[in-house]
């Protein structure tokens, strides 16, 4: 059966990003995340209405960590240790070695490829470090860019069931991504490949390609 340790917690560093631990400083980012109704469109969950439910919510998942249970990363830029988002994995199922994955991002910063390279280095951390055999992401089928970033990370399509939650007095579809680590480990060498060609790119040509321009057929 699987065991993990989140203790001492592990911090995660990419390119762009620190992944560190949610602390209570972080309630003002973490309201503005679970409040906004845009971005909590397509999560059948309630709007946080205060700083007192976005604490709860910072709770909840320290909890989960102490008890080795679950974890999430406040996701922020090397430059700025604000929160900037969340990004975890989540109601491990110990006995088939396999978890789900969840994400979210302030507003200010979509379209710059940041959950696709927190994703990446979660994987990284959930394959390699928690020994976790498969990780999946449950989404709303129509939720095109959660849909489109779990592609860009090796992701398929595994199911799509109807009508399976019940939330704010109506049922909603939901849809399951999901990657084994043999798929992510063949991902990784793709990911490696195409950042080599990036680079000589780069040094060639003066380009900048941003990390949610891998190409996805590399992936299948």
């Amino acid at each position: 059966m699987l065991t993990v340790n989140f203790s001492p917690f592990p911090v995660l560093e990419t390119e762009r990003l620190i992944l560190r631990r949610l602390i209570n400083d972080d309630v003002k980012g973490v309201f503005m995340l679970r409040s906004n109704p845009e971005l909590m469109f397509y999560i059948p969950r309630p709007l946080a209405q205060n700083d007192a439910d976005a604490l709860e919510h910072i709770a909840q998942i320290d909890d989960k960590i102490q008890n080795n249970i679950g974890i999430n990363w406040a996701i922020c830029l090397k430059d700025n240790p604000e929160f900037i988002g969340l990004i975890g994995l989540f109601k491990i199922d110990f006995e088939n070695y396999r978890s789900e994955l969840g994400y979210m991002l302030l507003s200010d910063f979509h379209g710059k490829g940041i959950v696709t390279e927190a994703i990446h280095e979660v994987l990284r951390y959930g394959f390699e470090n928690m020994q976790l055999h498969s990780v999946e992401a449950i989404i709303d089928p129509e939720h095109q860019a959660s849909e489109r970033v779990l592609q860009k990370n090796g992701f398929i399509k595994e199911a799509h069931i109807k009508e399976n939650e019940y939330f704010g007095g109506k049922f909603w579809d939901t849809v399951i991504y999901s990657i084994l680590k043999r798929n992510f480990k063949k991902y990784l060498r793709y990911w490696n490949l195409w950042m080599n060609l990036k680079i000589d790119i780069d040094l060639k040509k003066n380009k900048i390609y941003h990390l949610n321009s891998l190409p996805t057929a590399l992936f299948f």
